[in-house]
């Protein structure tokens, strides 16, 4: 894992992307309500890259939930390819999909989703204890996980001894615990003041210039200009997909 961030850097870093992540090509997604069809999705193409930060963006019902679903292993699509590092996501089993998403994949929700009751190196622990990997290790690899988001000193907290800022900073640690292919975060600072919200996006920001895959999943345009590409959609499709400065 990288080494520990900073989050006092001003400097906005663009790294040249890498090899391909993420290749979907046609991707459409039904759902059936009652009588009616919707169509979430309608036939989207979109590819990911390593060293990439890409903020997803469009209005209620756009189908950036939908895609985020997607993205994240979480739902596949009705009909479409979706390849995950060269691997076909649309055939995989239950089981293929749950270990994609637990190896590959760190994700960060609007809502913590942190276990109450549990201490933040216990919450950062549990994606290592679906791996199997023993209590030495994954202890090691925990703590280090915290220290690189400034929270070495609140491995012992739960959640409600700590601040929203700290709560999402101890969901993204445990994001990156695995070092995962990407990070998928869902309106990471939707819960947060605008000061505490910045405060987490420089981290994101420090992340990215480390080297991570960074996908962000937002309506706000303030949150999306910290990426380096902004894809926007629209009734199910890409609207526009441009790279920033």
């Amino acid at each position: 894992m990288s080494s520990p961030v900073s989050t006092n850097s001003t400097e906005r870093i663009s790294r040249p992307p890498g090899a391909l992540v993420i290749d979907i090509q046609g991707v459409t997604k039904l759902y059936k309500m009652g009588e009616e069809t919707v169509h979430a999705l309608r036939g989207v193409a979109l590819q990911v890259h390593r060293n990439e930060y890409i903020a997803i963006m469009g209005p209620s019902g756009s189908g950036k939930s939908t895609l985020m679903n997607m993205l994240g292993c979480l739902d596949t699509p009705t009909c479409g390819h979706y390849e995950f590092s060269g691997k076909g996501v649309s055939a995989m089993t239950d089981d293929e999909l749950a270990e994609i998403r637990n190896r590959e994949i760190g994700f960060v929700f609007q809502t913590f989703n942190l276990l109450p009751r549990s201490t933040s190196l216990a919450n950062v622990e549990l994606p290592l204890i679906y791996a199997g990997m023993g209590p030495d290790k994954r202890r090691a690899q925990a703590i280090h996980a915290l220290e690189s988001v400034g929270l070495g000193d609140r491995m012992s907290h739960k959640p409600n001894e700590l601040s929203g800022g700290q709560r999402q900073r101890v969901a993204i640690a445990r994001a990156l615990v695995n070092n995962p292919s990407i990070i998928l975060a869902d309106e990471p600072t939707g819960n947060l003041d605008s000061r505490t919200g910045e405060e987490i996006m420089q981290l994101f920001e420090d992340l990215y210039a480390q080297g991570n895959t960074i996908i962000v999943v937002t309506h706000e345009e303030d949150i999306a200009r910290h990426a380096r590409r902004i894809v926007r959609l629209r009734d199910g499709l890409i609207e526009s997909d441009e790279r920033q400065a």
